[in-house]
C-alpha cells in the first residue's frame, strides 16, 4: 500500500468521522447511554456493511444472484405521477430492495446486541441511531474514496457537505423510526396490556384468538413489520429523490423527518421505564 493511498484513506476517515461525532453528540445529549455500549453498537453498525459488500462482491462470480439483473427487465414499465414526473418501476423496486437490506442490517445490530439493556422505547431509538451512525461512517469513507478516485479531490468538498448534512442524517432518520417501532415490539407485553385497556379494536382481538396466538405476539410482529415498512419506504423515497435529481425536495423531506423523530423522542410513553429485557 503506497503512501498516497494511505493518505487518502486517512483523509477519508477524518472527513467521515466529523459529521458522525456531531450528529452522535446531538442525540447522545437527549438520553445519555453507557459509553461502552455506544462503542460496541457503533462498531456493530460499521460491521453491518460487510454482508452487503460481500453480496455485491459475489455478483462477479454468480451474476444470477444480483437482484438488479432481474429488475432491469422492468425498465420500460413506468409510473406516471402528474404531467412532470415519470418513474421507472425498476427504480422503485431497486431502492425498496436497498432500503430493506440496509435497514435490516442496521436493525440486526441492535436486535442481537443491545436489546437486553433497553429500559424504555427511547433506548431502542438511540441504539438504532448509533448503529446507523456506524453504518454511515463506513459508507461515507467508501464514498469519499470513490469520489476522490473517479471525480478528483476538488469534488470532495461538495460530497462532504452533502453526505455530512443529508445522507448521514437520512440514515439516522430511517433507523431511528425503525428503532421506535422495535422498542414498542420489545415491550410488547406491557404495552399490549395498556392497548387493551384503551379498548383495542374487538375485531383485532378476535382474529388473534382465531389463529391461536397470544395477542402480544401478534402485536410485536405488527410493530416490527410496520417499522420496517415505514423506514424502507422513506429510504426508497429519499433515494428516488436523489436519482431523479429533485434536490429541492431533500431539505423539506429531512426537516419533516427530523421533526417527526424529535416527536418520537419526546413522547411521554417513550420514557416510561419497563425494566431491562433479560432474554
Amino acid at each position: 500500500m503506497d503512501f498516497i493511498l494511505i493518505l487518502k484513506i486517512i483523509i477519508a476517515i477524518i472527513l467521515a468521522i466529523t459529521p458522525i461525532i456531531i450528529w452522535g453528540y446531538l442525540f447522545y445529549i437527549k438520553d445519555p447511554e453507557p459509553r461502552r455500549l455506544i462503542l460496541i453498537t457503533f462498531i456493530g453498525g460499521m460491521l453491518s456493511v460487510i454482508p452487503i459488500m460481500f453480496y455485491k462482491w459475489t455478483w462477479q462470480y454468480i451474476p444470477k444472484i444480483n437482484i438488479f439483473f432481474y429488475l432491469n427487465n422492468f425498465d420500460h414499465h413506468l409510473i406516471q405521477i402528474g404531467d412532470l414526473l415519470t418513474i421507472p418501476i425498476s427504480v422503485i423496486f431497486s431502492f425498496m430492495f436497498v432500503g430493506v437490506i440496509e435497514e435490516y442490517m442496521k436493525h440486526a445490530v441492535v436486535k442481537y446486541g443491545d436489546k437486553k439493556y433497553f429500559r424504555n422505547i427511547d433506548d431502542s431509538i438511540e441504539f438504532s441511531i448509533i448503529a446507523a451512525l456506524g453504518f454511515a461512517f463506513i459508507e461515507n469513507i467508501l464514498y469519499f474514496l470513490m469520489i476522490w478516485e473517479h471525480q478528483g479531490v476538488e469534488n470532495l468538498v461538495i460530497a462532504f457537505i452533502f453526505r455530512s448534512i443529508f445522507s448521514t442524517f437520512a440514515h439516522i432518520l430511517f433507523s431511528g423510526i425503525f428503532g421506535y417501532y422495535y422498542g414498542i415490539a420489545n415491550f410488547a407485553t406491557p404495552i399490549y396490556q395498556e392497548e387493551i385497556l384503551k379498548n383495542r379494536h374487538k375485531i383485532i382481538n378476535f382474529l388473534h384468538k382465531c389463529i391461536h396466538l397470544k395477542g402480544e405476539t401478534i402485536f410485536k410482529e405488527e410493530k416490527i413489520t410496520e417499522g420496517l415498512i415505514i423506514s424502507m419506504s422513506l429510504h426508497a423515497v429519499f433515494n428516488i429523490i436523489l436519482e431523479l435529481d429533485f434536490t429541492i425536495l431533500i431539505l423539506p423531506f429531512l426537516i419533516i423527518g427530523y421533526l417527526f423523530l424529535s416527536y418520537l423522542f419526546d413522547k411521554k410513553e417513550d420514557h416510561k421505564e419497563y425494566g431491562r429485557i433479560s432474554s
